[in-house]
């Protein structure tokens, strides 16, 4: 049975923009204004998300371990919210999509929208040596600022080694407090792993370069320029930087560790330093302000035109060409050809989904307390399908292609792209 003629249109103009982005970079264009005259025809209206999908995506992740998750859509008809489980498995409190949470790499986002401010501001030049404004930092004086935002540095990430073993590796750094040079030092002990600007690979280590960038380019810690660049300006209430404190405040959502070995009880892992990601991964947010942050980000209102459309220049990082890296952004092209942006994160305890589409005008904040655990992490990617592409045709669900409540394949985190290894937080 052929597919409704609006499903076969989207499909074919996202096969389109995969042919017309073959290059070596893509951006999200908009569509080109017609001749005077010419009869204009409107955008077909997106669809409504499927919110028995959404919470058939939740309970398949509370069914691979996590103890609760949750999402919250923005959209045209408002707010829509669902979740399952709990927040606190000692309290057995309900998850609540107000609680604030560890939301790992999206933190990365927050990092260079402060660092491409920076850039316009002409204090910090993309394509210049990070050496040369970190002096002998770097054993690579060809390794640029932008390689560092877009994983094409070479440098390793430390995180690998740090949580070979789960639990042991974390609570060593549960407590500690690192500087961002020790963490530098840990990655410099490892082999790089590609020359510069040759292909993406993800790492930490970068971001933490980032901060040390951040630091330096402005003279004060990056909490103060997350504060007053972004979290203010936004009105962000439940967004923070804490570092080194340990404590997440007010209303919030325990995390919870999966251990290595099977069987063996989770591990709360809510406080914790974070001080072994820093500036690339210890924020603490809820999904209101994440959504916010999202849109108000693809909507120019925290970067200049330029510095925007240098962050939304994408490049592919697997073979399905459904997914893509720019400067501290993802972005996901979806099965129903809608393309959305922002980033993942895991952090000991946590996994999120942020996402928005181009225009802004529909986020989505998904968030399971769990980590380690990559069967949930899959899970909880079927919010986007749920949440972004609306029910699927009864055709395609009947003979089991690409169910409503399956993952797409462009927000499957495989070891080659994930946030971090299972084990760690990215």
């Amino acid at each position: 049975m052929l597919l409704p003629i609006n499903r076969r249109l989207a499909i074919s103009a996202a096969l389109l923009a995969v042919v017309a982005g073959v290059g070596p970079a893509t951006t999200a264009q908009a569509a080109p204004s017609l001749p005077s005259g010419v009869a204009q025809t409107s955008a077909p209206t997106p669809p409504a998300p499927d919110l028995e999908a959404l919470v058939q995506a939740l309970t398949n992740t509370t069914a691979a371990g996590a103890p609760g998750a949750m999402a919250r859509f923005t959209g045209p008809d408002g707010v829509q919210s669902k979740t399952v489980g709990v927040r606190d498995t000692t309290t057995g409190k309900a998850m609540d999509t107000k609680a604030r949470f560890r939301i790992g790499s999206v933190t990365k986002t927050f990092s260079t929208v402060v660092l491409l401010q920076l850039v316009a501001e002409k204090k910090i030049e993309l394509d210049t040596s990070v050496n040369h404004y970190l002096p002998g930092l770097l054993p690579d004086d060809r390794i640029t600022v932008r390689h560092l935002l877009n994983h094409r540095s070479g440098l390793a990430d430390y995180t690998n080694a740090m949580f070979a073993d789960t639990v042991p590796g974390f609570e060593a750094v549960r407590n500690k407090v690192f500087g961002y040079k020790d963490l530098v030092k840990l990655s410099l002990s490892e082999p790089r792993t590609t020359e510069p600007g040759v292909s993406y690979k993800y790492s930490n280590t970068n971001f933490v370069v980032v901060g040390m960038l951040i630091e330096k380019a402005t003279g004060h810690p990056v909490a103060k320029e997350y504060d007053r660049r972004i979290i203010k300006r936004l009105g962000l209430r439940n967004t923070s930087y804490v570092h080194p404190r340990t404590e997440i405040k007010g209303l919030h959502i325990q995390g919870y560790l999966t251990p290595d070995e099977a069987g063996a009880p989770l591990v709360d892992s809510t406080e914790q330093t974070v001080s072994w990601a820093q500036s690339a991964g210890a924020v603490i947010s809820n999904a209101a302000d994440l959504s916010t942050f999202m849109s108000a980000l693809v909507n120019g209102r925290l970067l200049p035109a330029a510095q925007l459309d240098a962050m939304l220049t994408m490049t592919p990082t697997d073979t399905t060409n459904t997914r893509f890296y720019g400067l501290g952004l993802r972005r996901y092209d979806l099965s129903c050809g809608t393309s959305v942006y922002g980033h993942t994160g895991t952090v000991q305890g946590f996994y999120t989904y942020a996402f928005t589409t181009r225009d802004g005008k529909r986020s989505l904040t998904a968030m399971a307390n769990t980590s380690n655990r990559g069967q949930a992490n899959t899970a909880l990617g079927g919010t986007l399908e749920a949440a972004f592409c609306g029910k699927k045709p009864a055709a395609a669900t009947a003979r089991g292609l690409s169910s409503a409540y399956d993952v797409p394949s462009s927000a499957v985190s495989t070891p080659a792209e994930a946030d971090l290894p299972e084990h760690n937080a990215h």
